[in-house]
């Protein structure tokens, strides 16, 4: 459509591009921020607060919050566009302040105030929004507080660095949180009831988001991604949207034609066809989302990232390994404020229950996430295979979700006395027929849900081929399994399933995270595109 409009134009037209330049070469003279700032906003407590914006070049610009001021001049970049940079001194929580900008005009942003920012982010799991989770009805009646503030990004894929986003920040309300991320939302209110404190909450997440479109392309080269980036590459010398949008609307037309028939047939209507997505402009593209969605938010003040993707890497799992981590570190690299914590949600149960053990591709993205731990400092992760859902990908249990994340960053940023991070495997030993795994189990103790008998765990010779098998709890951290099939085991799994059967907990509900002892191939080792 796009394309036809501008072969249509005419000089009329054209006249109104003269009148669109010299109004936008005024616009260009006046001081503008990008809209990551704006009324109702929060900025980041005791910590200094970046803003920065554009103006004529060599204009002197000065910002001023409370008895904070700084003044900066812009100056044009590379690509010739005039930009300035303020930092002014930190502030305690509270509020309301005015933010005003000064220059050749004045720009004043009002009912600002200072307390935590978190970055929500991720694929659809993160998007899901309030309205589609349990006790929906019972959660927008609480909805209204002042010192909840939320702001979404659009989704737009791009291969081209944006500076800028249309969005806005709102104060929590039945209105605004309905279509918010369920998980940024509970998130974010827990922290907001326990510190007492104003809570930002910036929600970039877009469902289906694969991790390479977060990450800068140059970053994706340096570190090793050619093949990957090559696949898309390839696509984008031949994939021609307006084709594609052509042959649609001629099934359209032709659909619309047998449509009219059937209904004076009194038969069932047929579907209407499905709209082409521009691949080239989705969120799967390398780098895609990181210009389009990251960009135009990355300085501005934060104290850390929410993260819930990975289902749509799952059949890259071991690649992730490496790929996820890359990601962080990217944008703790590029935000220029030290390693933030970065805390995510391994994947939930899904699919179907088997019987018999087998290979996963689900698990061995989970041991892909597990592992980012132990490779960056200030991470944490928040299992959840205890609440999934089979037949449906986006479980609607976003409370425990949320919750879980907000116990990690209770703990480890606000200095909260909690337990927050789910047992996780430590050792092993082997004893005959038996083998003795030893849990790290954080400040608490192995317990079981629904039953006494530990149920989830696997058992393998050398062989290799995993049976089910028998387990007990063993003082407060160690679990002893065996099963009379395997006369000498010597490796163990736990959970080790797309849709695990398994009750193990710590005594704050925390389940056990899956993991296996082994190193042996898994499925998706060498998949890398």
């Amino acid at each position: 459509m796009k394309s036809l409009f501008f072969r249509e134009r005419t000089l009329v037209a054209f006249s109104t591009i003269l009148l669109s330049f010299f109004a936008v070469a005024s616009v260009q003279a006046d001081v503008a921020l990008p809209s990551i700032f704006g009324d109702h906003m929060v900025l980041q407590r005791n910590q200094a607060i970046v803003v920065w914006g554009t103006a004529d070049q060599g204009e002197k610009v000065t910002v001023s919050i409370g008895k904070n001021t700084a003044t900066a001049t812009a100056k044009a970049d590379d690509a010739g566009v005039s930009r300035w940079k303020v930092k002014l001194d930190q502030l305690p929580a509270g509020g309301p302040h005015q933010l005003k900008v000064a220059g050749k005009n004045t720009v004043t942003f009002k009912d600002v105030l200072v307390g935590e920012v978190w970055v929500c982010s991720g694929q659809s799991n993160m998007q899901f929004a309030v309205a589609a989770t349990y006790a929906k009805d019972l959660e927008l009646l609480t909805a209204n507080n002042n010192n909840l503030r939320l702001i979404s990004v659009p989704q737009v894929g791009t291969q081209e660095p944006q500076d800028d986003f249309k969005g806005q920040w709102e104060v929590s309300s039945p209105d605004t949180v309905a279509g918010f991320s369920a998980v940024g939302y509970y998130f974010g209110r827990q922290l907001q009831q326990t510190l007492g404190v104003p809570v930002g909450l910036i929600d970039n997440s877009w469902g289906g988001s694969a991790a390479e479109a977060w990450v800068r392309r140059d970053v994706l080269e340096e570190a090793g991604y050619s093949p990957l980036l090559t696949k898309w590459d390839d696509l984008a010398k031949t994939y021609d949207h307006d084709a594609a949008m052509k042959k649609y609307n001629e099934r359209v037309a032709k659909w619309q034609v047998a449509r009219k028939a059937a209904a004076d047939a009194g038969k069932p209507l047929p579907a209407r066809p499905r709209a082409p997505r521009n691949q080239l402009a989705g969120q799967h593209r390398p780098a895609n989302i990181y210009n389009g969605v990251l960009k135009p938010t990355i300085g501005y003040g934060i104290r850390g990232v929410i993260w819930y993707q990975g289902e749509s890497n799952s059949g890259r799992a071991h690649q992730y390994r490496e790929l996820f981590p890359l990601m962080i570190q990217s944008w703790r690299n590029e935000w220029g404020q030290g390693d933030f914590p970065f805390y995510w949600v391994q994947l939930a149960d899904f699919r179907a229950e088997t019987e018999e053990p087998g290979d996963s591709t689900w698990a061995e993205l989970r041991e892909a996430q597990t592992m980012t731990q132990h490779k960056l400092a200030n991470t944490g992760q928040a299992v959840i295979v205890d609440i999934g859902e089979g037949n449906d990908i986006h479980p609607r249990n976003k409370f425990n979700v949320g919750r879980r994340l907000a116990r990690i960053a209770l703990a480890k940023d606000y200095g909260y006395d909690l337990v927050y991070r789910s047992p996780e495997y430590k050792s092993m030993i082997r004893d005959g027929k038996k083998i003795t795994v030893t849990m790290d189990v954080f400040g608490s103790t192995l317990d079981t849900f629904d039953v006494s008998q530990p149920i989830g765990w696997t058992i393998a010779g050398k062989d290799k081929v995993f049976v089910k098998a028998n387990a007990k709890i063993v003082g407060n951290n160690q679990v002893e399994v065996w099963s009379d099939a395997v006369k000498s085991p010597v490796e163990v799994r736990y959970g080790w399933a797309d849709n695990p059967v398994t009750n193990m907990l710590n005594r704050e509900g925390l389940p056990v995270t899956p993991f296996r002892s082994d190193n042996w191939t898994g499925i998706t080792e060498g998949i890398v595109k």
